[in-house]
């Protein structure tokens, strides 16, 4: 990445979606939205609802599957000549596997960022990312099917993220994305039903914020890899607040949404404090543990 900062998956679409608005060049990588093996049509409308500080979403990781990716939009970024890191997802480790190995090869993925807040279909449906085991199964899988850095991102919504950071490294992950959407949940009271046809969704924007950048906190302090700091970020000072906790790179995610232009602020921003306080790499921001 020529800069610290990216765009966070699902909310950029493959970056050819937000190039009448973003000069995508300028990005240190583009996060392409989540892929499995095969089409994935997501889930029944209504799949979105803004709520107080953030964005609720289900849209059920909506996509065009792996070889469309490969074949349409991944040819795209690499004619701009940006990297590209590319979230997948699966109902089983093996299909993680089949995806990593898929977008592996020439003209391919720059980097993969497994999505581990699926439901595991051979694990009575708990999410790969709630049970320590399962996600060493998934990243062991996915780490012998690629060559290629591999990000894990891990759910908030866990007792102790220091315990899955630790298993995603010891597994052979290279960096960690912290962190994703938080479960919840919107009613309408009028008509007393949940808003959302999927009853719950994923809570991302200025709420999650404090909570991810504890997330990146205690996990910096709990691994050696890197880490790709994300949630709630709206201004410069919100990424430089996770290169305090410990990130060395952000990701903007559901600002996109209100102004496509966020993350150009937030490199030129974190350029400006930088500058303003005579850092020379971002690794030198982390306030130390």
């Amino acid at each position: 990445m020529a800069n610290p900062v990216t765009v966070a998956s699902g909310t950029f679409g493959f970056g050819r979606e937000y190039a009448e608005y973003v000069d995508l060049r300028r990005l240190g990588a583009v996060t392409c939205k989540g892929v499995r093996m095969d089409p994935a049509p997501g889930n029944p409308q209504p799949r979105i609802a803004e709520v107080r500080a953030g964005l609720l979403n289900a849209i059920g990781l909506q996509g065009p599957g792996a070889r469309a990716l490969l074949e349409e939009g991944l040819p795209y970024l690499h004619a701009l000549g940006v990297p590209a890191i590319c979230n997948i997802w699966g109902r089983s480790a093996e299909e993680y596997a089949e995806v990593a190995r898929t977008l592996s090869g020439e003209g391919g993925a720059d980097a993969i960022e497994l999505n581990v807040s699926c439901p595991n279909v051979h694990g009575g449906g708990a999410a790969f990312g709630t049970d320590p085991a399962v996600l060493a199964s998934v990243v062991k899988a996915a780490r012998a099917a690629t060559r290629l850095p591999l990000f894990v991102k891990l759910a908030p919504n866990v007792p102790d993220v220091t315990v899955f950071a630790r298993v995603a490294e010891g597994e052979g992950a290279d960096a960690l994305s912290i962190s994703n959407t938080i479960p919840a949940m919107l009613i309408d009271v009028e008509r007393r039903r949940p808003f959302l046809a999927n009853v719950q969704g994923g809570l991302s924007g200025p709420a999650l914020h404090p909570i991810a950048v504890r997330l990146v906190w205690q996990a910096a302090a709990a691994v050696k890899i890197p880490i790709l700091g994300m949630g709630g970020i709206v201004t410069p000072e919100d990424a430089v607040e996770f290169l305090c906790a410990g990130a060395t790179a952000v990701a903007v995610g559901t600002a996109n949404f209100a102004d496509p232009r966020t993350a150009l602020a937030v490199v030129d921003g974190i350029r400006a404090y930088m500058e303003r306080h005579g850092f020379a790499s971002v690794r030198e921001i982390a306030i130390p543990h």
